[in-house]
């Protein structure tokens, strides 16, 4: 690494020479601040503790974007995470445990082979809102949004009018290193596809193929055990005229000797999502969740503001299952202002016990186009049969430790440049 940034001041030293070659240089990243806490109703031990963020963090993500020559752009960025009091560790300088992390190292090619777009190198994938795939920076969350995950892979898009088709390989980068919920079993290469078409103005078709190499999931899945492929497929439908969104997303694992090839406990997620513009401040929102319990994928699904982080494990794996219903309405009393309320029901995925509860009410304030503050108040009401946990008897114990009932705040802010 220290290689890498002798390289780049020897190049801006020389560049001078050749001023004309460099254009559009841009300064960019983001700063988010979070602090929260929770209390918790019933008897609570340490887990209490480890499940959820009692204290303040920061994340700082900043660097440059430039032209370097016609069509080929050039994108660095680092990252540093720290809860506040401690993990100062600037002074190690770049790749050190718990220091500063190279997030993205790229150069974007444009009209390559006259119909291309390629992305070589460290770099952010996916939509944040996925609960299939997604590398990058995680917002409004007090858990499990510390240092971003990221990509070392090339990628190569080609789009038009109608079409967006996109081809990807390479390895999760520093995996074991920032991502607190690493777990050695987790993959390291990856390769997909991904297809978008639109069909007409308001609705568009995608599928996607993500396959991956390395490491098993044998912690988890004793069946990916010296298989040749493991990954998962999918497709996603969305309608959206006019002040309506519907989408509609069903993806399944496959794992075996040959590409998607299923075994007997195949998992698999079902999501139908949608929302209504009712009035020019108000928008009406509904979700529901289906996943069985061996579903795994790279998402980035955390509903809500508390039983959302308990669910999320590594590799989005949700223990018995898990059938999810969300209803929200997001208002806007005035331009700068938003204020969201949510409700959730969660259950596995049978029903076979009460509905646990969460209710949550959020606000943003765009203090202007680069900062804005931000706040949350959730409430949880845990509803469980005696004899089965949330998850089943094996985890019952954990469920019952966490109380009766869970209240969270958080504050926070978020700054993009």
């Amino acid at each position: 690494m220290k290689k890498l940034l002798g390289l780049l001041l020897v190049a801006a030293i020389a560049f001078p020479a050749s001023a004309a070659v460099i254009k559009n240089v841009e300064i960019t990243g983001e700063i988010q601040t979070i602090a929260s806490t929770t209390k918790h109703g019933g008897e609570t031990d340490y887990i209490n503790h480890a499940a959820y963020n009692r204290s303040a963090w920061t994340r700082a993500i900043a660097g440059l974007s430039l032209d370097v020559v016609e069509d080929v752009k050039a994108n660095l960025l680092f990252q540093y995470a720290y809860n506040w009091g401690n993990h100062n560790y600037t002074n190690n300088g770049f790749d050190n445990a718990n220091g500063m992390y190279l997030a993205n190292a790229n150069l974007v090619f444009s009209n390559l082979f006259g119909a291309l777009e390629a992305t070589i190198g460290r770099q952010f994938y996916g939509d944040e809102n996925s609960a299939v795939m997604y590398f990058g920076p995680n917002h409004y969350n007090a858990e499990g949004g510390y240092y971003a995950r990221v990509l070392d892979a090339a990628k190569f898009v080609y789009s038009n009018d109608t079409l967006t088709a996109t081809v990807i390989g390479g390895k999760v980068a520093d995996m074991d290193e920032i991502d607190w919920d690493y777990n050695n079993d987790e993959p390291t290469s990856i390769f997909g596809a991904d297809v978008k078409f639109n069909v007409t103005e308001d609705f568009t078709a995608q599928a996607y193929i993500y396959d991956w190499k390395g490491n098993n999931f044998s912690y988890y899945y004793d069946y990916t055990l010296g298989n040749d492929y493991m990954g998962f497929y999918g497709t996603k439908l969305t309608f959206a005229p006019e002040a309506l969104t519907l989408g509609a997303e069903y993806a399944r694992n496959f794992a075996g000797d040959r590409l998607i090839k299923e075994h007997k406990d195949t998992g698999y997620m079902v999501r139908v999502d949608g929302s209504v513009k009712a009035a020019d401040a108000l928008t009406v929102r509904g979700l529901f969740h289906y996943e069985t319990p061996d579903f795994f994928a790279f998402g980035n699904f955390t509903p809500g503001l508390l039983v959302g982080h308990l669910l999320r494990e590594e590799m989005d794996e949700y223990a018995n299952g898990l059938r999810l219903f969300n209803l929200g309405v997001d208002y806007k009393p005035a331009d700068q202002w938003t204020l969201s309320f949510d409700a959730f029901s969660f259950q596995d995925r049978f029903g076979r016990h009460a509905a646990t509860y969460e209710f949550d009410v959020t606000a943003k304030y765009d203090y202007n186009d680069y900062v804005q503050l931000f706040a949350g108040l959730g409430y949880a009401k845990y509803s469980q049969t005696k004899g089965d946990g949330f998850y089943g008897d094996e985890d019952r114990v954990y469920w019952d430790s966490l109380g009766k009932e869970n209240t969270k705040a958080q504050i926070g802010m978020l700054v993009r440049f």
